[in-house]
C-alpha cells in the first residue's frame, strides 16, 4: 500500500506572450554571466548533469518494462493479449453490492484494493506522458501499449461514474485486505464499493478523475475521436460536480482515510480546470482559475495528493505558448511557482530539495521514488516548454538551458536504473541486480496457473514470509527506493522501500520516453 506524502481572457494573446518573452529575455540576459558551466561547482546533484553518456541506461528497455508493469496491476477479466502471463482473471463481482459494474481498473500497489484517488492520478500522468511525448513513444514502438495502459484505467473510471453526480471512489476494504496475504485471483476479503455524491462530497477525487478524463481525451483525440469525446463528457460532468460540492473524499469515505487521505481539494479543482481549458479552450475554465485566490505557492513535492505543481506547469505552458490569454490576473505567479519548484529540485533555488550522497532527490522515507519520478516528469516537460519559447530557466543560483534540465532528469533515471552507490536497479526486471522480494501479493505467491490450489488468507503469509525470491517477476515495477543514505533492504515486509505503486510508475513512462 502506498501511503500519503505528505484570466479573464482577451481575444489576442500576442501582448501577453510578448510581455512574458521580454521578461524572460531580459532576465536571461541579466543573468547570463551566472549560467552554470560547469554545474559541478554547485552540488553533487548538478554534478550528475554531465555524467558520461556511455554510462547511461537502456531507456528503451526500461520504457517497455515500465508500461508492462501496469498489466501486473490489472483487475478484472484479462484480455487475450495480456503479456503478464502469470496473472489471471480476478474480482469479477466488483460492484455487485452496489448493483453497478465495477469490474476492471488497477490495484494501486502490492495489495488488492482499488483506490480511485491514486488510480485517477495514475491515468492523468500516463495521459500527460502521451500528450507531451507521443513522438518518442511512437519511435520506441510503445505508443499503443501506453494507450492500452490508459484505456484500462479510463474504462474503469467510466464505469465508476454511472451518473453525473455519483463517482465510486474505492472497491475493497483496506483494513481487512491488509490482514490477509492473497493472490488477487483468490481474494476472500470484502469488496465493498464506496461512492461520493451530493450527500457525501469529494471534490478532490472528482476533480482528479475529471483531470484524468480530460488529459486522456487529449491523448486519444486523433487516434480515437469518439472515445475522446466520451472521456471529455465525463470530465465536464465531474468538474461541475466537484466545484459545486466542495469537500474532502476521505472525510466522506473513512475507509480510505488510513491509506490515501486527501490534504485538500483546491489543487485538484485547479488541475482539472487547467486540463479542461487545454482540451476545450473554453473561457469557463479560465474564469474559474482566475477567480481562485489560493494557487498553492511554491510546493515541496508533486504527488497523487498535491497537484499544485502540475497545475502551475500546465498554466505556465499555456502562457508561454500563447494558448492562455490573460487579463486582470497576475499570470506570472504561475511561472514563478513552477520554476521555483524546478530550481529547488535541480539544486539552485531558494529552498533546495535534499539529495542523497549518490545524487538522488530526497523527499521522504516512504516511497521516495514516487516523488522523484513526478518531479523528473515536470522538469522534462518544462524543459520542452521553455525550449519552444526559446528561453532558459532562471534561478536564484544561476541559469540552466533546457538540455541541462533534461540531463538532470536523466541523472535521476540513471540512478533508479542502477547508476547508484549500490549498483542496484530499483526497477524490477531491469538488469540483473534488482529487488527480488518485492512487497507484492500477486508476485510473491506462485501463479494460479501453476498452483491452482486456493490460497487462504492465512496461508498466504507463509508465502510472504519465505526467504526465497518472489516466484513471479513483476517486471517494470519501480519500488519505493533507497533511504537517505543510498541503502536499501530487499525484504517483503519493507513496504516503505520495497513496494511498487501505479502512482510511482505513471510519471516515469513519460520521462523514459523523452530520454530515448
Amino acid at each position: 500500500m502506498s501511503y500519503p506524502s505528505q484570466f479573464l481572457f482577451f481575444s489576442t494573446g500576442f501582448i501577453v506572450v510578448l510581455f512574458i518573452r521580454q521578461h524572460y529575455f531580459l532576465a536571461n540576459k541579466i543573468n547570463v554571466t551566472n549560467t552554470i558551466t560547469p554545474p559541478h561547482t554547485l552540488n553533487n546533484g548538478l554534478l550528475l548533469l554531465h555524467h558520461n553518456a556511455s554510462t547511461t541506461a537502456d531507456y528503451k528497455t526500461a520504457l517497455t518494462k515500465s508500461i508492462l508493469f501496469f498489466e501486473a496491476q490489472r483487475s478484472g477479466r484479462l484480455p487475450r493479449n495480456q503479456r503478464m502471463k502469470w496473472r489471471a482473471n480476478s474480482a469479477l463481482r466488483d460492484g455487485m453490492d452496489a448493483k453497478v459494474n465495477l469490474v476492471g481498473g488497477y490495484h494501486d500497489a502490492g495489495d488488492n484494493v482499488k483506490f480511485g484517488f491514486p488510480m485517477a492520478y495514475t491515468i492523468t500522468m500516463l495521459a500527460w506522458g502521451v500528450v507531451e511525448f507521443h513522438p518518442y513513444l511512437r519511435k520506441a514502438n510503445e505508443l499503443e501499449n501506453a494507450y492500452q495502459a490508459i484505456k484500462w484505467g479510463a474504462n474503469y473510471l467510466i464505469k465508476a461514474h454511472p451518473s453525473p453526480n455519483v463517482l465510486y471512489a474505492a472497491v475493497g476494504d483496506g483494513m481487512s485486505d491488509h490482514e490477509c496475504w492473497q493472490r488477487p485471483e483468490d481474494m476472500t476479503t470484502p469488496r465493498t464499493a464506496y461512492k461520493i455524491d451530493h450527500k457525501h462530497p469529494g471534490a478532490d477525487i472528482a476533480g482528479e478523475t475529471a483531470a484524468a478524463f480530460a488529459a486522456s481525451s487529449i491523448a486519444f483525440k486523433y487516434s480515437d475521436p469518439s472515445y475522446s469525446n466520451i472521456l471529455l463528457k465525463h470530465a465536464k460532468q465531474l468538474f461541475d460536480f466537484a466545484r459545486h460540492n466542495p469537500g474532502v473524499y476521505s472525510d466522506s469515505i473513512p475507509a480510505a482515510r488510513h491509506f490515501y487521505p486527501s490534504s485538500g481539494y483546491q489543487d485538484e479543482l485547479l488541475w482539472a480546470a487547467a486540463w479542461l481549458y487545454r482540451v476545450t479552450n473554453n473561457k469557463i475554465y479560465a474564469d474559474f482559475i482566475a477567480k481562485t485566490t489560493y494557487l498553492g505557492g511554491t510546493r515541496s513535492m508533486f504527488s497523487w495528493d498535491d497537484k499544485f505543481v502540475g497545475f502551475q506547469v500546465l498554466i505556465a505552458r499555456e502562457v508561454l505558448s500563447g494558448g492562455l490569454l490573460a487579463q486582470n490576473l497576475d499570470f506570472k505567479r504561475y511561472i514563478d511557482s513552477a520554476e521555483e519548484f524546478i530550481c529547488n529540485c535541480v539544486g539552485i533555488g531558494n529552498n533546495n530539495v535534499m539529495k542523497t550522497k549518490g545524487g538522488l532527490l530526497w523527499f521522504t522515507g516512504f516511497g521516495n521514488l514516487q516523488y522523484v519520478n513526478s518531479a523528473s516528469f515536470v522538469i522534462s516537460a518544462y524543459a520542452d516548454y521553455i525550449a519552444a519559447a526559446k528561453l532558459n530557466l532562471v534561478c536564484s543560483g544561476g541559469t540552466l538551458a533546457p538540455p541541462q534540465l533534461i540531463k538532470f532528469a536523466q541523472s535521476q533515471m540513471d540512478y533508479i536504473l542502477g547508476l547508484n552507490p549500490k549498483g542496484m536497479s530499483y526497477m524490477v526486471g531491469y538488469g540483473s541486480n534488482y529487488p527480488k522480494k518485492v512487497h507484492h501479493r500477486a508476485a510473491s505467491i506462485v501463479s494460479i496457473k501453476k498452483y491452482k490450489k486456493f490460497v487462504t488468507c492465512e496461508e498466504g503469509f507463509s508465502w510472504m514470509n519465505r526467504s526465497e525470491p518472489n516466484p513471479n517477476v513483476v517486471e517494470g515495477a519501480v519500488v519505493g527506493g533507497p533511504d537517505q543514505d543510498d541503502n536499501h533492504e530487499d525484504s517483503r515486509d519493507n513496504y516503505q522501500q520495497n513496494e511498487p505503486a501505479t502512482a510511482t510508475n505513471a510519471p516515469i513512462v513519460g520521462v523514459l520516453a523523452r530520454l530515448i
